[in-house]
């Protein structure tokens, strides 16, 4: 029987993967809007994500509520160890955040410029802030016997953090792409499908790599996974999305690329999570050291009290998830009140 450890650790994970599919795509966009010459295009990429970013980032605000709650001692550890980079992430998340509504606010090409480059840098910096840190999880941070950082912000930007980091950023690229070619037509349609199959040969490249680097630096990410049997369905998802996306995009099936990439997504956190579990944080100084959905939890109680409330909040999230998205489905059309 699953315990209610392993049922919150279940839950974070979940939460994860609805953030980096959800906030993934419009990070995405925010790194292509940077290549974009044409303002209508410009304008298009800001619409298409308009109406939907600030949603999608609760499900990272729920996710760290949801770590707090359950696992404090991993809440306090990671937010500790990665403080420089939450304060530089918060920022970038601030400056993107308000690109939005003042870009269209003057009518002069430098100051939208400015907002450019401000939404388009802030989403790539945002991502590699993200990936690398996820990176840095998956090798493990130096943690010592009482469970106290002993690295710096510089030990974070190793050569394993760096490529998960770029595999990821290529990523949501990919995952960026794919959603504007369903947002838009004519010929930024067909920039956008040269993006999704360009990023989408890059992160076959780059996983492949990350993978191979993770036999050097994380190979008790290994141990006994083959014998887990979720190991086997999700890898069988990853090929079959890998394989799926550029025949998606070639019979011009957008959607179910989309569905796709969001299915690749879920699969490649998922063999994280399972190849992780029940380590939360591991420690690269002595793995006995490591943070665990067991030696790190809230008591029992509270385990339990939380889930009861995870289990009326998470609907309502994902009601209000689908209601927005079938709302502001189809190809965006620019009128004079968008952004």
């Amino acid at each position: 029987m699953i315990d209610l450890n392993t049922i919150w650790f279940i839950l974070i994970s979940v939460l994860i993967i609805g953030y980096a599919i959800l906030d993934g795509f419009d990070l995405g966009v925010g790194i292509l809007h940077l290549f974009t010459k044409e303002e209508s295009e410009k304008r298009i990429n800001i619409n298409a994500i308009g109406p939907v970013w600030d949603g999608n980032e609760v499900w990272l605000l729920t996710a760290g509520g949801a770590l707090f709650a359950a696992f404090p001692l991993v809440y306090a550890t990671v937010f500790s160890a990665f403080y420089l980079a939450l304060m530089l992430l918060l920022t970038a998340l601030i400056l993107r955040a308000v690109s939005f509504e003042f870009r269209g606010k003057i009518m002069s090409v430098s100051y939208k410029k400015l907002w450019d480059y401000l939404f388009g840098f802030g989403s790539l910096f945002i991502s590699l802030l993200l990936t690398i840190a996820f990176g840095n999880i998956l090798k493990g941070i130096p943690l010592n016997e009482n469970k106290l950082y002993e690295g710096t912000f510089l030990s974070l930007l190793n050569p394993y953090a760096i490529a998960v980091g770029l595999t990821g950023t290529v990523l949501f690229i990919m995952h960026g792409a794919i959603y504007m070619t369903m947002k838009t037509n004519g010929l930024h349609q067909q920039r956008m499908i040269k993006w999704a199959t360009a990023s989408w040969m890059a992160f076959v490249i780059l996983y492949f790599i990350s993978t191979l680097l993770t036999f050097f630096y994380a190979n008790f990410l290994f141990e006994n996974l083959t014998k887990n049997m979720l190991f086997w369905i999700f890898f069988i998802l990853l090929l079959a999305s890998i394989l799926y996306i550029p025949v998606g995009l070639k019979n011009q099936k957008y959607f179910l690329t989309f569905i796709s990439s969001s299915l690749l997504i879920t699969s490649v956190i998922a063999l994280s999570a399972i190849s992780l579990f029940p380590k939360l944080v591991p420690s690269s100084i002595n793995l006995d050291y490591s943070l665990t959905a067991y030696n790190s939890s809230s008591s029992q109680y509270t385990l339990k009290t939380m889930l009861i409330i995870a289990s009326i909040g998470m609907p309502v999230v994902i009601a209000y998830t689908i209601f927005i998205y079938k709302v502001f489905k189809g190809k965006v059309i620019i009128s004079k009140d968008s952004y």
